[in-house]
């Protein structure tokens, strides 16, 4: 005597969920699978290329979010070609040909990703002469589901991070997480980038330099305010005894409400370059410009500002503009 309908049909039914489950239980252990050893999220690199100085006196640092070259599809669900990714390559070695900064700090750059080519644009850029190079990685996935609605471009291996790149050695270096939205369910936990501060010391005519590089939370404000202030603990510690450079994305411009990013601005004898509340240049979006997400704070006892503007010349590569700050060492 066979079954019932609605038993046979309540068995299919039982079969393919359980069917989704499993496929669903491997894509996730697959997406949130790393290629990487987290040995290697925190490295330090020499090459051997042939460095320029512009000054012997005057120094430059640079921040930029470059948003691994995709200009301002960075956050839109938009197919990008390889012409695309070299040709703003090429904008971004032309323009740090010219400036030829001292140091570089990147907030999103790819080593080797599918998303971009398998490219590793840290190197090609260290290639103008960057012998010093401290990696963070803080993405390292199969998956990203961000942005939504072109399936087609969240598969493939994505490995991205923030990296220093400088003409003088960097050494006692450290890779700091910060900590993560508590709120957040645990599947999209599982395929969240980890909130970085970069430590490192260079050594600038025997002066020793201690450099932050931070990319800190976007979304959730409590989360971005905990960073802020681990951020400015940091920043005061290793100021009571060295020119401090404190460099980044902030993802917080000063207008916003309750914004985090002012209680940077409070702490005692810290220059701020290119910015003043009468009047400060944006850095988000490199279109339309319409926050200030992006800094440059220093020990102002210490440090002296010559020169500090928004690099607009270089367009579109990224979604954000650099910033640049030419200082010299009292």
């Amino acid at each position: 005597m066979s079954k019932p309908i609605y038993k046979r049909l309540f068995s299919v039914l039982a079969r393919v969920l359980l069917a989704f489950l499993v496929l669903l239980t491997i894509f996730y252990f697959w997406g949130s699978s790393a290629s990487l050893d987290k040995q290697d999220y925190e490295k330090l690199f020499t090459n051997t290329f042939e460095v320029k100085h512009e000054s012997d006196s005057i120094h430059s640092i640079i921040t930029y979010n470059i948003g691994y070259l995709s200009g301002m599809t960075n956050n839109k669900p938009i197919a990008k070609t390889k012409d695309f990714f070299t040709e703003n390559l090429n904008k971004a070695l032309q323009e740090f040909k010219k400036l030829n900064p001292d140091i570089i700090a990147f907030q999103e750059i790819d080593y080797n990703s599918g998303r971009s080519f398998n490219v590793n644009q840290e190197e090609e850029i260290a290639k103008l002469g960057y012998n010093h190079i401290a990696r963070a990685v803080n993405w390292d996935k199969k998956y990203v589901p961000f942005p939504y609605g072109l399936p087609s471009v969240n598969f493939g291996k994505v490995v991205s991070g923030q990296s220093i790149l400088s003409k003088y050695e960097l050494k006692n270096y450290s890779r700091i997480i910060l900590e993560r939205v508590p709120n957040n369910p645990f599947y999209r936990d599982a395929f969240y980038l980890d909130r970085l501060v970069q430590v490192v010391t260079t050594e600038i005519k025997g002066k020793e330099i201690v450099i932050l590089n931070v990319h800190l939370e976007a979304f959730d404000k409590n989360t971005r305010i905990k960073h802020v202030k681990k951020v400015v603990e940091l920043f005061n510690t290793y100021a009571k005894s060295y020119p401090t450079i404190l460099v980044g994305d902030f993802n917080s411009d000063p207008a916003f409400k309750d914004a985090a990013i002012l209680e940077i601005f409070n702490i005692p004898n810290v220059g701020n370059a290119a910015f003043s509340k009468e009047k400060y240049d944006l850095t988000y979006d490199s279109d339309k410009p319409h926050k200030r997400l992006d800094y440059i704070f220093y020990t102002s006892e210490n440090i002296v500002p010559v020169e500090a503007r928004v690099l607009k010349e270089f367009g579109q590569v990224s979604d954000h503009l650099p910033l640049l700050m030419k200082f010299k060492l009292k």
